[in-house]
């Protein structure tokens, strides 16, 4: 096949990687749209906007997610690790900037920052950004090091850029901090790690959070100001009131309306009470309007995605991009778990949203990058499997090598220099 023909199906065949994830991703925008549409009202007027606005800014991120993963699947994942480190040193210089000058997490004013207001982009969240990158970065070190991953010094060295960013983004977003620390913590246990060096380190920090929370809740640190909330968050869910009109009430409500088939699609009544009907609690709504069979389906997707991306990983060749598929096929898993658990009423509020489903922007692209990255790695691990067979032709007919091992070559090359 002459190289017209690869470019000619390369165009013709934009949608590269896993067929099943793609699916499964076209499903949770579709999932998104109606969800986002029927729990819009609210929270638009609280805006000042028309609810068609609203949804039609949230169709232009869908829209431009799905050209983002496009564009991502079709470039080569290997030189993700080359900049990785300049996607770390930006969400670094970002997170710092939203502790200087960024937006308060609320109207009251009170909270720490969280936002970034950005030239035609709107609100920015440098924090979901973070996660992405810390991710694809720590895949480039557990790469780069590992021969002497079982050293303290190698550990310590790759556990300081973690625990930086997480001290940044825990001020501001508890939640995300965790979850950002138990991806990474799952990527190194993966790795040849001796695990007293991480015994040690997960009990020093829980220490040093212990103690964290008893500083901020008896002194104005502003670093530590939001000490009051995390707690009183979780004594609300401990000792929840069910006659109290609150966000999480209205949620659990939702849900047990919903009972098996839910009231219907459009009809939902909590959403036009609710805040964060569109974003942190989007599911109860979708429980409420599909019951709890619509509820599992959602779930069930999520997990599919997140087995496709096990064996992705599995199939792959290279360490650095088994690394990266596992580390953003848990974050995406992970905090749609988490959402889900927060909006039946099974853990405290977190402020975590639906990965690809609520509405927001710049979080909604964000998982986009995630997505796009795994296909990235699923379009390369399929090209491999696909030149098995010439290989095994050429081998036998003791021809000269083709150009899928002259390719494959190359490709190994490239993971050497990775």
């Amino acid at each position: 096949m002459t190289t017209r023909d690869n470019i000619s199906r390369k165009l013709l065949n934009p949608f590269k990687g896993d067929k099943a994830i793609w699916f499964i991703f076209l499903l949770l925008a579709i999932i998104s749209l109606i969800s986002v549409f029927s729990s819009i009202g609210y929270s638009a007027a609280l805006s000042g906007k028309s609810p068609e606005q609203v949804f039609v800014r949230h169709l232009i991120f869908v829209v431009l997610t799905f050209v983002v993963v496009i564009l991502l699947s079709n470039f080569n994942y290997r030189r993700f690790s080359g900049i990785s480190w300049l996607g770390y040193l930006l969400s670094l210089g970002l997170l710092v900037a939203v502790l200087v000058i960024g937006h308060k997490s609320n109207d009251a004013g009170s909270g720490m920052s969280r936002w970034l207001q950005l030239p035609l982009v709107g609100r920015f969240q440098p924090s979901e950004l973070a996660k992405i990158v810390i991710v694809v970065y720590l895949a480039r070190l557990l790469t780069q090091e590992k021969n002497n991953l079982k050293e303290w010094t190698t550990f310590r060295n790759i556990l300081i850029p973690v625990l930086i960013l997480v001290a940044l983004v825990v001020s501001e977003n508890l939640s995300t901090a965790l979850i950002i620390f138990f991806i990474c913590f799952a990527m190194i246990r993966i790795a040849p790690i001796n695990v007293n060096h991480w015994r040690l380190t997960i009990l020093g920090l829980v220490v040093l959070g212990a103690l964290a929370l008893l500083i901020g809740d008896k002194m104005n640190i502003p670093f530590l100001a939001r000490s009051g909330t995390w707690s009183s968050r979780i004594d609300n869910w401990l000792n929840f009131n069910e006659d109290e009109l609150s966000q999480e009430s209205m949620a659990r409500m939702a849900v047990a309306s919903g009972k098996l088939f839910g009231v219907g699609i459009g009809s939902t009544i909590q959403a036009r009470l609710m805040t964060q009907a569109n974003n942190d609690l989007i599911y109860s709504i979708i429980i409420e309007e599909t019951g709890m069979v619509g509820g599992l389906v959602v779930f069930l997707l999520y997990l599919y995605l997140y087995v496709r991306c096990i064996k992705i990983a599995i199939k792959c060749k290279g360490d650095f991009g088994r690394m990266t598929v596992v580390g953003l096929g848990t974050l995406i898993f992970l905090q749609a778990a988490i959402h889900m658990s927060v909006s039946v009423g099974a853990l405290p509020v977190t402020g975590q949203t639906l990965p690809l489903i609520s509405s927001g922007g710049t979080a909604y692209l964000c998982m986009g990058l995630a997505l796009g990255i795994i296909q990235s790695v699923a379009y390369d691990v399929n090209l491999s499997e696909s030149k098995k067979a010439p290989k095994a032709d050429a081998n036998h007919n003791n021809t000269m090598p083709s150009e899928s091992n002259e390719e494959k070559q190359e490709q190994t090359k490239e993971e050497a220099k990775i």
